[in-house]
């Protein structure tokens, strides 16, 4: 299944995407509100990861990929966190982002993620999508915002980092899908 914006498609992982998506997770821009860069071969993982769930359940994090010229520019969309993650309000359905930074700030992110959300609510039928990052992240929480997110100011540590890592705090924002069919109107 692929999904469709006006400028976007978000749609299965091609062996042609892994490249880009490399160079994007080793890339110190991108990667500063992460624990680290990724290596190539967990780069890779990630990807062969994302492509093995959307085949399994018809949904996950897509490739997204310019309409106007097939270019791969990153992933959108949404995962599952169970009751054990450690994430307040699991198990849980949240959705994510993470762009190469030559396409940050013309609405890529959002546009996606608005279109994840459609999914998420229309097809899905979910009562409601979740959202975390880093409170440092202020980019992310820009677009969650944007998007119509609410903080649910149940910040928490994040399980899967060290105690005192600098990205160790994390915020948790929510939308509904009654939040979201009022601000689609």
């Amino acid at each position: 299944m692929t999904l469709e914006t006006t400028r976007l498609l978000l749609r299965q992982w091609k062996e042609d995407d892994y490249s880009a998506f490399a160079a994007l997770n080793a890339s110190p821009e991108v990667m500063r509100y992460f624990p680290a860069q990724l290596s190539r071969s967990e780069s890779d993982a990630l990807a062969k990861r994302s492509q093995s769930l959307i085949t399994e359940r018809g949904w996950g994090f897509w490739a997204v990929e310019l309409k106007a010229t097939g270019q791969f520019i990153g992933l959108v969309g949404l995962h599952t966190q169970d009751e054990n993650s450690g994430i307040p309000q699991a198990p849980l359905v949240e959705i994510g982002w993470r762009l190469a930074s030559e396409f940050w700030g013309k609405g890529y992110a959002s546009e996606a993620a608005e279109r994840a959300l459609r999914f998420a609510f229309d097809e899905l039928n979910l009562s409601s999508v979740y959202a975390f990052t880093a409170l440092e992240n202020v980019p992310s929480q820009g677009v969650m915002i944007k998007m119509g997110m609410v903080n649910s100011h149940n910040d928490f540590d994040h399980p899967m980092l060290p105690k005192g890592h600098k990205l160790e705090r994390h915020c948790l924002y929510k939308i509904t899908r009654e939040q979201w069919r009022v601000k689609s109107e």
